[in-house]
């Protein structure tokens, strides 16, 4: 057996490090079974689809299983050539991530300094947060307003050490975004000398006349933006962290100056190449998820839980106390993972992710266990 490992004291770290509270990512469905012995859990804790990667992305990794021995084309060249072609932008303009938070971390890097700010809604994704903190860049969070980004109040946050405005459209954890009309005014307002960061990672479930494209009416109008997607979502390709930002070519060769050389994989870039024609199955599933967000709302609502509206994503968020983590306990034993959001700015509240029919029974079943039906 192996000696004892040397003793590293926190005085090695960055003191931005030591203070960092990480990212928790939502357990995993093995960890659960092993650690309550249960045998059926379902996971409506992370935002993923519930339907894995289209037939063609399916086929498409099955092809490139004999290629694994080789490095990943580091420049992502076919995907980025393909998303520009569709997006009718230049390939100077997309820059590929591993995930679209992996483009938050690659920004962070690029753009901050110590003693620079970010503006943030709050409660929000953590990674605009936790990204910031990593460089010695302060957060200023802004609480959100109706259950929404309060864009007016953030405009005002900004300071002359403002770097990046993050704008979670829809939020995460909420579900809720702001208008078209909203937006307009924010980019009339914001200063000169700020970036903003458009996070669109759910845009493929809304079918909404009102929510913007941020691509076409601010990208290409010259905004001082930059776009951020994803294939994890609805493309149900999670597991293999792939994403893009849309920006201007300045900002793309910066985060390419500091994006690990190999992070998006060869699998990862080739289901999602093979992903982009796939118009039909999109429409499938985000019909699909109008149906199973309606039926989880139904579902919270018959016992006393008002998830906050309206939700147009493939979560819904509902405040279910001081302390969330005594709910979230409780629905695990039952085989149910459900997301507490401390670590988004809001203890008291869960996160709930659309599922399929069956695990949205499953989520019944439990809360009839640990909640009272409200009266009729």
């Amino acid at each position: 057996m192996a000696g004892p490992l040397a003793e590293i004291s926190d005085s090695f770290f960055r003191p931005a490090v030591n203070d960092l509270v990480p990212y928790e990512p939502g357990k995993p469905v093995e960890e659960v079974q092993r650690e309550l012995g249960l045998e059926r859990v379902v996971k409506l804790a992370s935002n993923e689809g519930p339907f894995g990667p289209f037939p063609e992305a399916r086929e498409a990794i099955e092809r490139i299983v004999p290629e694994l021995n080789r490095y990943p084309d580091g420049g992502a060249y076919r995907i980025r050539a393909a998303l520009a072609e569709r997006l009718d932008l230049p390939f100077e303009a997309v820059a590929p991530g591993a995930g679209s938070d992996g483009l938050v971390d690659c920004l962070s890097q690029a753009i901050l300094e110590p003693g620079d700010e970010i503006v943030c809604g709050w409660p929000s994704f953590p990674s605009y947060v936790i990204d910031a903190r990593k460089f010695g860049a302060v957060p200023i969070t802004v609480p959100l307003r109706d259950g929404r980004y309060d864009l007016e109040a953030m405009i005002e946050a900004v300071s002359p050490r403002t770097k990046i405005v993050y704008v979670c459209l829809p939020n995460n954890p909420t579900g809720t975004s702001n208008s078209r009309a909203e937006l307009d005014v924010y980019f009339d307002r914001v200063p000169e000398h700020v970036l903003t960061v458009l996070d669109q990672a759910y845009l493929e479930y809304i079918d909404d006349p009102e929510y913007p494209d941020g691509i076409e009416e601010y990208l290409k109008r010259g905004r001082r933006v930059v776009v951020l997607r994803t294939f994890s979502k609805i493309y149900g390709l999670a597991g293999l962290r792939v994403g893009y930002g849309l920006a201007p070519a300045p900002i793309v060769t910066a985060i390419g100056k500091v994006r690990r050389a190999f992070d998006v994989t060869t699998p990862a870039q080739e289901a999602a190449l093979a992903s982009l024609d796939s118009a039909q199955e999109l429409a499938r599933r985000r019909r699909a998820n109008v149906e199973g967000r309606t039926q989880l709302e139904a579902i919270l609502r018959e016992h006393g839980l008002e998830p906050v509206a309206p939700a147009v994503a493939n979560f819904v968020f509902v405040e279910v106390g001081d302390d969330s983590r005594p709910f979230f306990e409780q629905l695990l034993r039952e085989g149910v993972i459900v997301r507490p959001t401390h670590g988004f700015g809001a203890p008291g509240a869960v996160r709930v992710t659309v599922g399929t029919s069956d695990e949205h029974e499953l989520l019944a079943a439990a809360l009839e266990r640990v909640l009272p039906r409200a009266p009729a």
